[in-house]
């Protein structure tokens, strides 16, 4: 991975670092993983850094996957120790999550650059408008669905995660919340969320683009491990600022903001197509 003349490396590093502790910030406050936002970051670095167009948009999703993994684990186990986690639908969705996101990210793995971008933009559009909207009025039940369409859900949310590279955490949080369960329940049980999508989902990234010959070099499979390296410990120290500032901030203002953030990134995907 070289780079390129004229550009330094030190602003591409603090712009990771910043990534990593805005990204930590909203696991702890959302129960999300962050991928959101290290997705869009990690892709244009790796393009100012000369790395192939071809590879440049699966290695931000899988590395997205990996820096995910001990994200989520912090933050699960920040709610574990608040008693909020819905561990009894985590145990159900043992097998459902972790399907759907190696689906997902055999998927990803196999689509083109254009793809991979294009169903980025797409779902990140979806993902902004969900933000802007804020909390949905209605419900669709007085509790989760049952054992079948429970698998269901957890499977849908497992793919779409790991063709994002995402944690989860706005999709669970949707659909936990339409069925009746507070929202504080919701974000805890996201944590746990993004660790069974981001175990699997990052093994699957590294198998599919093992021995690509565009891959730059740190990288195993489509995951950079330079890129996790530097962002990952950032990204962990921040987990636990935003569970303690949670309570100082307005949450719709923050959510206004992301979902702002969503829909300006599925423009840029959008406009790299043209």
């Amino acid at each position: 991975m070289t780079i390129p003349d004229g550009v330094s490396l030190i602003p591409i590093v603090l712009t990771l670092l910043a990534a990593a502790a805005a990204a930590g910030f909203l696991a702890g406050l959302f129960g999300i993983g962050g991928g959101a936002i290290f997705v869009p970051v990690l892709y244009q670095t790796f393009e100012t850094l000369g790395v192939s167009h071809l590879v440049s948009m699966h290695l931000a999703v899988g590395s997205s996957i990996a820096i995910i993994v001990p994200t989520s684990i912090r933050s699960l186990t920040s709610h574990l120790e608040r008693g909020a986690v819905d561990t009894t639908l985590l145990k159900q969705w043992l097998m459902a999550i972790p399907l759907g996101a190696v689906v997902g990210a055999l998927t990803a793995s196999l689509a083109s650059s254009a793809e991979l971008r294009a169903i980025f933009a797409t779902l990140a559009f979806l993902l902004g408008l969900k933000m802007l909207i804020g909390r949905l009025s209605f419900h669709l039940g007085e509790d989760l669905p049952g054992g079948f369409g429970r698998f269901v859900a957890g499977f849908v949310i497992g793919l779409l995660s790991a063709l994002m590279g995402i944690g989860g955490g706005v999709l669970n949080n949707t659909f936990m919340t339409l069925y009746g369960r507070p929202i504080h329940q919701a974000v805890a049980t996201s944590a746990g969320v993004g660790a069974l999508i981001a175990v699997p989902g990052l093994l699957t990234y590294v198998a599919g683009g093992w021995g690509e010959a565009a891959l730059p070099a740190f990288s195993l499979g489509y995951v950079n491990v330079f890129a996790v390296a530097l962002v990952a410990p950032a990204s962990i120290l921040a987990v636990p600022l935003g569970a303690s500032l949670a309570h100082r901030l307005s949450r719709r203002q923050l959510e206004l903001g992301f979902g702002c953030f969503l829909l300006i990134v599925a423009a840029r995907f959008a406009w790299s197509l043209i």
